[in-house]
């Protein structure tokens, strides 16, 4: 299992960077966990075809984490010319919820017919669910979104990823990161000073003090904002054994 890092930036950009997508790859498949409003751009900037995703699934319902969508299915249609199916899960609320985005950005499209299968469904939480050749399963963790925000656990075959979406500390992460080969883990914050803590999301300082129940091999911190995006904080992250996610990054799981 190969993970690119298409996008680990926050919602406002901080450093450059594109909305949270990972792209996940085995057997010749892929599984994109989230697609941000910039995600397609990041995408072609990668050298990468909308074409090339078998399935989304979306952590929670904010325009960072699934405000691409309208666009991907846009350009499945229109300029990819997409023949291949294309599964969109996401959390309880998703299918409701991306018809009203789609209308909202693009009105009349939520109507086309589309070229090629499109199926949008809300995943159950932590029931392992195979989607694309994967199996994939939700937790529930804790950020406002109007919805169920999730972390997820993608497996196949003997390698294990976990991701925790956008959340503040909750002990469903302990589930989430428990036997993981690799734990995608957002850093919002550095934990004090200003940009230290952010609210409903995680910081540097909460997941040192919490770091021995996240049972993973390795950690990769991403949604990194300007505090954490300092040489000084960065230079001590790695020096505490964490990995740093950014844009175009590949990753073998």
């Amino acid at each position: 299992m190969r993970v690119t890092v298409a996008g680990c930036g926050d919602a406002f950009g901080a450093g450059g960077r594109f909305n949270t997508c990972f792209l996940v790859h085995a057997s010749g498949r892929t599984l994109a966990l989230d697609f941000g409003a910039s995600s397609l751009i990041a995408l072609k900037k990668l050298g990468l075809a909308s074409t090339d995703v078998d399935a989304v699934v979306v952590s929670h319902l904010h325009g960072d984490h699934y405000g691409g969508l309208p666009f991907l299915l846009l350009d499945s249609q229109y300029e990819a010319h997409r023949r291949r199916p294309l599964k969109l899960l996401g959390p309880p609320g998703m299918a409701a919820r991306l018809p009203v985005l789609m209308e909202a950005m693009f009105t009349g499209t939520w109507r086309t017919a589309w070229r090629f299968p499109m199926s949008v469904d809300d995943l159950p939480l932590r029931t392992p669910t195979e989607i694309a050749g994967f199996t994939v399963e939700s937790f529930e963790v804790l950020h406002p979104s109007g919805a169920p925000a999730t972390a997820l656990r993608v497996r196949h075959g003997e390698r294990l990823l976990a991701f925790s979406g956008d959340t503040t500390w909750t002990d469903a992460l302990v589930d989430v990161a428990d036997g993981a080969d690799l734990l995608i883990l957002e850093c919002m914050g550095r934990g004090k000073g200003r940009y230290g803590v952010v609210p409903s999301h995680l910081d540097m300082e909460t997941i040192e003090a919490k770091r021995s129940s996240l049972r993973a091999r390795r950690i990769m911190l991403t949604h990194m904002g300007p505090g954490m995006l300092t040489q000084e904080a960065a230079a001590h992250a790695r020096a505490r054994g964490y990995m740093l996610a950014r844009d175009g990054l590949v990753v073998e799981v």
